[in-house]
């Protein structure tokens, strides 16, 4: 019986960012393929994954929110009932995109990654223990369950993604203090989502 390949490290959001690009192909990438790559055990990096792309302007591409949104929250919650292999239906990993837009948008990513890897370290690590550990995958659930409802807003599946994006990376480089900037994006999707509400 073959032992499966422990998941490779990753300790950086430019890592990640690189990884996808050099995964993308010539042709199209699918999310099966990113997942493989990656490692089927590589849950932090998986979920930074579709949050970033929520933050570039694919976003825009009608469904690719709500699809990001459904990944962020079944890798949240497997995360969080302790499963140690990341399982997605086979009708999100057969689903492509076009290389070429999908690594533009990557490389757009980079200098924002390098910025934010520049200032992590480990901060408030009393974050990453039991009971407080468990809520940063929780509001990652969360956050990809409102992804459907957050297509009508504007701009609002980005601002998830940022809070999603810093939520994971601040668990990757056990840094308390990306977890707590997670809530501002957070407060401005509630802030529009309570005008939205009360406008109609």
């Amino acid at each position: 019986m073959s032992v499966a390949e422990p998941p490779r490290e990753f300790h950086s959001l430019t890592e990640i960012v690189e990884q996808t690009m050099r995964e993308a192909g010539e042709d199209h990438v699918s999310v099966d393929h990113l997942v493989s790559s990656f490692g089927h055990a590589s849950f932090v990096p998986l979920l930074i994954l579709p949050a970033l792309v929520l933050i570039t302007p694919l976003s825009g591409v009608p469904g690719l929110s709500t699809l990001c949104g459904l990944i962020i929250l079944l890798i949240a919650a497997q995360q969080l009932v302790g499963h140690s292999q990341i399982w997605l239906p086979g009708w999100i990993r057969n689903r492509e995109m076009q290389s070429d837009k999908f690594h533009a948008a990557m490389q757009k990513l980079l200098p924002m990654t390098r910025f934010i890897d520049r200032a992590a370290r480990e901060r408030l690590t009393f974050l990453f223990k039991p009971p407080l550990l468990w809520l940063l995958p929780l509001a990652c659930v969360i956050f990809g369950a409102l992804m459907p409802v957050m297509e009508f807003i504007p701009f609002s599946s980005s601002l998830i993604g940022v809070s999603v994006t810093l939520i994971a990376f601040s668990i990757l480089t056990r840094d308390g203090i990306f977890a707590l900037l997670a809530l501002v994006p957070l407060g401005v999707v509630i802030w529009g989502m309570t005008s939205v509400l009360s406008a109609l």
